[in-house]
């Protein structure tokens, strides 16, 4: 090709050009057609192929007469004219809105021809269709070859062989045939490159070497590209480096990588165009040769076609060479869902035959219809399949219903033919004579005479059910003669409406597919759909992931460790992996595993006494950088056990041993040391076996050692090979280690910043966005109105503003500028986290607000230009609006974290991290749990619970055997101010003269044995509450506080609660009034004697399976049958809570008691952290006691004051 002066068309002289603007001559007019209707057009001859880049228009002069709205045709020949197409639609241009006004469009691809069509679709209402137009762009000519079939171009290498480590190569092509190949090139090794057609689809294949073996093949083979046969000029470009392609057709490119492990194309002799070469390998053989046009061969560097002119290449094969594209003989009309085109043919005869081609993305149309004299016969699609129905009325409406063929919706050219004559009909689809269905016909049949073809006439023929029909015919022959359609364009014979002549505008519209993520495109006439089954992602292009970003995510919903699918990087291209996830506290460690058992035999050593081991993960590289990327830490425990099997030599020796991790770096540091340092873990410690090594192994013993550690330098991480080089000595074993790849935390998913002042904003370099772009965040904020972010490029500028309780997203699509909103049931400056996700493509867009709350609105079918954001980025609002006010964190754009944190330490106005994440994540912490605030993130501090776990959502419990106790004190005399200072000690103060008017007690258990004592609450006098099991399991309750001669009891008689369930209990006393529940029970209420005191005075210890106090003899002897002897209960498990609480004239004692018992919980929940049992002796004195309580008590003459810390029993 080669482009000579800038031209500009100004068309029938009407105006001139002046430094960029039009200025119009008085004399000059325009073009208005004398019907103004949507049947006009105006063709413009260039004089020879151009290579056109804009258009501008204008109104007629001085009239009212303007087109606001218009599409381009153009072609080579003034036949087969082809529209011009944007975003894969049909393009509609954006015309004047008066006479005056000049509108310039430049074309996203350039027009490449002789003729143009300009149709006016809309125009002045109050003039007529009117324009003043010019066109713009560059002079155009290249050599042209015509290949018959036969011919092939065979282009000689300067050397017989060639390794060729670069390659361009371009060509342009017109066809009408759906397969052909349009090069080839083989070499002796197996290597070679193949680009044909196959079904109108263009298909690449490069095989640069497969390894000996064969273990690793390197054919490669990438398909682009459809509907190919349509014979308009296509263009090719492959541009390939090593194992690197571009492979672009009609400027949408594929980058690919070749499979195998070589570099070079390596080729023989000779690479040929339009066919194989007469010494093309037997292999290659059975494909056809292509058959149409091509023009512009390059190979690297050197121009093929003028070399062909110059008979510089053998054309030996070529039966007549000529350097011109020939005219094709076809003539496609194209229908859409408002078309018919009417033709005639015989009337009164017998014989029916009718044939044509068609291609559609439609299972189901109306393809030909036409009256009998008795009925009507109809040609159709139904379910993609070709039907014929025949409705004979003299037969008392005889139907005769024939069907062939399948998949005739795939946009490719089908061939029907119907005959029917005498007694029967026959149905032959594709000319497959084989596939040819026949059946019998109960009378002689007489045509009309008048066929009508795409249904749509059916508006005024009610007599078929079929749909209009979609897409293209030609070949349409009536009684075995081909129909003259251009005489039909010229209106000599038939009638049509709303037919597009000698064009076939058929759109794949999933190709390119839309599809993202391998989801599957599946298309009619208008649209596609795209099934996004197995693929891990949803939404109407696949685009939007199921899955959360991390384990850290999960964790942040509540969820618990387990295996999760993670999608690190969103709507990127990492698809989503399989992780374990370890809910450990307030860390969360994402885990890898891998494919070596633990122990594993070194074996197998080369012949340099190397034995390698791969190490195989379940994920893939990338996969695997997406975890340690964002991870705070990473982690790898490895070990190496020996027997005579040296590690790492010495720190400057050459290592025997090493390992592989990532971007295939070799390391020779073990577990426990760091890189630079060719140690193991012993060595930093300097307690190796032998102090002369720095490895246990490198003592090289005859007994077992090992060397294991963690891995901890996560750049370096995982470990994918281990090389070990001592193990074929005599004696020599070794036993190998790998543990899982160990990830903490997600950096991005609390990466965020604080905007103090709105008029701040954090600016991103030039970023550019897909045809599907999604925005996720998560905010926080106490101000009503704000800019979240905003995107001022040129095309496809977005905004994402928060106005009240309401979220808006807009953007550009085209010309037109979409708005979505969703409003929130509640306040949204509520200072906690809200999450916002907004997604456009080219089908839909959607706004969600917290997951629930959406909106969804189609978008235009034209306009969807990748978003770019080649301007500026601005998260906040930089354009004079009000900005955001708040915190932001986890901002990704199409997969990509954009890092607040660290753009805000450089920036005024905006602060790295934010705090208040217990307002909008502490209902997480639960059964009391506190929210502690953290500089990026939140954790649960269940100290003051009797749960454990990331949200105190575990229980704590003890298990007690015979002969255990878990007893807490309260020191006497101590202030508030006292009990601040010791609050961490195990026993605190409360003051001596509280005394306590309500209390709740709240714990559950399980037991089988009977009777026990549960829990008893001591004080400094005569008061106690208990809470005990009888011998028959029933349940009592004793308060005891002063004024009665007895306790006052509450028995539960109505069932056994020794029976081995888990039971809770929760007594609460107010007062007089006692509530009590059991486990599910409602709730019943007693009320205590009015002769005994209200006041629970001084409470001293609690005691939780055995029993002090002077009162232990009275509690054994009415809860244990003296005749079986007084024994705490027997393998029983108890979680307990207390709350205690005192109505004191200055409210300060209840405080002051409540805190303190809220610690005496904390020191429960760590004795009681890991659930086990315990054994204690007996105390001396046990055999003259009444029970095994009272043993303690003579074993013990300082118990009325307290207990010596050496015999107090913890269970820890």
């Amino acid at each position: 090709m080669k482009r000579r002066c800038w031209f500009v068309l100004c068309l029938s002289r009407l105006r001139t050009l002046y430094d960029g603007i039009l200025f119009v001559s008085r004399s000059a007019g325009g073009w208005s057609p004398l019907d103004t209707d949507r049947y006009q057009w105006l063709q413009v001859d260039l004089g020879s192929r151009k290579q056109v880049v804009a258009i501008v228009t204008q109104g007629r002069y001085s009239s009212f007469d303007w087109t606001s709205k218009y599409r381009l045709l153009y072609s080579d020949t003034q036949k087969n004219w082809r529209p011009y197409l944007q975003d894969g639609n049909i393009w509609t241009f954006e015309g004047n809105t008066n006479s005056e006004g000049v509108v310039r469009h430049e074309l996203q691809h350039a027009i490449l021809a002789r003729y143009i069509r300009f149709i006016p679709l809309d125009w002045s209402r109050e003039g007529r269709i009117g324009v003043r137009l010019e066109f713009y762009g560059c002079s155009y000519w290249a050599d042209v070859i015509s290949f018959d079939g036969y011919g092939v171009i065979s282009y000689r290498f300067r050397s017989k062989k060639m390794k060729i480590m670069k390659d361009v190569i371009s060509l342009k092509f017109r066809t009408t045939a759906g397969e052909g190949v349009l090069l080839h090139g083989e070499g002796q090794q197996g290597d070679y490159i193949s680009l044909e057609l196959r079904r109108a689809r263009l298909q690449l294949s490069i095989n640069l070497g497969s390894n000996q073996y064969g273990s690793i093949q390197g054919h490669t083979s990438v398909t682009s590209g459809s509907l190919l046969d349509d014979d308009h000029w296509h263009s090719v470009v492959i541009e390939r480096y090593r194992r690197n392609v571009n492979f672009t057709l009609d400027h949408h490119t594929q980058q690919f990588r070749t499979n195998g492990e070589f570099d070079n194309l390596d080729l023989d002799y000779e690479i040929s165009f339009g066919g194989l070469p007469v010494s093309a390998k037997p292999s290659s053989g059975g494909k056809d040769n292509f058959v149409g046009c091509m023009e512009g061969i390059t190979y690297n560097g050197d121009n093929i076609t003028n070399l062909v002119r110059r008979k510089k290449v053998d054309t030996s094969s070529f039966r007549n060479l000529t350097f011109s594209c020939a005219e094709s003989n076809s003539f496609p009309v194209f229908f859409n869902s408002t078309s018919f085109l009417r033709l005639l043919g015989q009337s009164d005869s017998d014989t029916l035959s009718v044939s044509l081609s068609f291609r559609t993305w439609n299972p189901h149309g109306l393809l030909m219809f036409t009256a009998l004299a008795d009925g009507w016969v109809e040609v159709g699609l139904m379910e993609g399949k070709v039907t014929v129905y025949m409705n004979v009325t003299q037969k008392k409406n005889a139907r005769i219903d024939i069907s062939s063929g399948s998949g005739l919706n795939d946009g490719q050219w089908h061939s029907i033919h119907l005959n029917a004559l005498e007694n029967y009909a026959m149905l032959t689809v594709d000319g497959d004579e084989a596939s040819t269905v026949r059946t019998a016909i109960p009378i002689q049949i007489q045509t009309g005479g008048t066929y009508y073809f795409g249904g749509y006439f059916l508006h005024t023929n009610a007599r078929s059910l079929q749909r209009s029909f979609q897409g293209c015919m030609q070949m349409i022959h009536i009684d075995d003669h081909l129909a003259d359609l251009r005489a039909v364009e010229q209106g000599l014979i038939g009638t049509f409406e709303n037919v597009s002549l000698d064009m076939c505008a058929i759109i794949d519209r999933c190709v390119p597919n839309h599809c993202e993520h391998g989801g599957h495109c599946s298309q009619t006439w208008d649209t596609f759909n795209c099934n996004c089954s197995g693929t891990g992602y949803t939404g109407a292009t696949c685009h939007t992931s199921l899955h959360q970003q991390s384990c850290a995510e999960y964790q942040h919903q509540g969820k618990s460790s387990g295996s999760y699918w993670i999608d690190p990087d969103g709507s990127g291209s990492i698809a989503p992996f399989r992780v374990s996830c370890e809910m450990a506290g307030e860390r969360v460690w994402t885990i890898l595993k891998n494919n070596l058992s633990p122990q594993t035999s070194v074996s197998g050593a080369d012949q340099e006494g190397k034995a390698v081991l791969q190490i195989i993960y379940n994920v893939t590289d990338e996969q695997v950088l997406s975890v340690t990327s964002s991870a705070e830490s990473c982690e790898q425990y490895v070990a190496y056990a020996c027997r005579m099997s040296r590690l790492l030599n010495s720190p400057d020796g050459t290592p025997f041993t090493w390992w592989v991790g990532r971007a295939n770096e070799r390391h020779s540091y073990w577990g426990g040391s760091g890189p630079g340092i060719q140690k193991c873990s012993c060595g930093i410690e300097h307690n190796c076996t032998d102090p002369k090594h720095y490895c246990n192994c490198d003592a090289d013993l005859r007994t077992w050692r090992e060397d294991a550690g963690l891995l901890v330098y996560k750049d370096h991480l995982p470990v994918s090979q281990v090389v070990v080089g001592d193990t074929s000595r005599a004696g020599s074993e070794a036993k190998l280690t790998v543990g899982p790849l160990r990830c903490r935390g997600d950096r991005s998913y609390w990466n965020a910043a604080s905007f103090t002042s709105p008029a701040s904003f954090l600016h991103f370099p030039s970023y550019r966005g897909e045809t599907s772009t999604d925005i996720s965040f998560y905010f926080k904020t106490s101000s009503t109105h704000g800019v979240f972010l905003e995107n001022l490029g040129s095309t496809g500028g977005l905004h994402i503003e928060l106005r009240g309780s309401v979220i808006f997203f807009s953007f550009d699509v085209g010309s037109e500028r979409m708005e979505l909103s969703v409003r929130s049931p509640a306040p949204l400056n509520d200072d906690q986290w809200h999450r916002v996700e907004a997604e456009k493509n080219i089908k839909e867009a959607v706004l969600q607000l917290n997951g629930q709350y959406r909106e969804v609105r189609p978008t235009p079918p034209q306009g969807h230009a990748k978003l770019e954001f080649y301007s500026d980025l601005y998260v906040g609002a930089s354009s004079g609006q009000r900005g955001f006010l708040g915190c932001m964190r986890a901002l990704k754009i199409n997969g990509v974290i954009f890092d607040l944190e660290e753009r805000a330490k450089t920036t005024s106005g905006v602060n790295p991290g934010c705090q208040g994440h217990c307002s909008s994540y502490g209902m997480h912490c639960r059964n009391g749990g506190k929210c502690v605030e953290q500089y990026n993130g939140y954790s649960c501090d269940c100290s003051l619970t009797a749960y454990d776990g990331p949200f105190c959502t575990d229980d704590v419990g003890g298990y007690f055997e015979t002969g255990t106790l878990v007893r807490y004190d309260f020191l006497p005399e101590l202030g508030l101010f006292a009990l601040q200072e010791t609050k961490s000690r195990s026993v605190v103060g409360i003051p001596s003269e509280a005394n306590l008017t309500k209390e709740e007690l709240v714990f559950s258990f399980s037991t089988y044995s009977a009777p026990s004592i549960l829990v008893y609450i001591s004080s400094r006098t005569q008061d106690y509450v208990a809470v005990v099991l009888r011998h028959n399991g029933t349940l009592q309750i004793r308060y005891s506080l002063g004024g009665l001669a007895e306790p006052y009891t509450i028995d539960i008689d109505h069932r056994n609660m020794a029976n081995g369930q888990p039971h809770s209990v929760n007594v609460t006393r107010n007062l007089r009034e006692i509530q009590l529940q059991l486990d599910h029970y409602p709730v019943s209420t007693y009320t205590l004697p009015e002769a005994s005191d209200t006041q629970f005075n001084l409470v001293k210890s609690i005691f939780l399976g055995k029993v002090f106090g002077e009162y232990v003899a009275e509690t054994c002897a009415l809860v244990f049958n003296p005749a079986t002897g007084c024994h705490p209960p027997s393998n029983w498990f108890l979680r307990f809570l207390v709350n205690l609480n005192e109505n004191w004239k200055n409210g300060i004692i209840s405080m002051v008691i409540f805190t303190v018992l809220c610690i005496m919980v904390f020191v429960i929940r760590h004795m009681f952290r890991h659930k086990g049992s315990y054994h204690t002796n007996e105390a001396k004195g046990a055999e003259s006691a009444d029970c095994a309580d009272a043993a303690i008590i003579v074993n013990d003459p300082a118990f009325t004051e307290t207990i010596d810390e050496s015999k107090k029993e913890w269970f820890i």
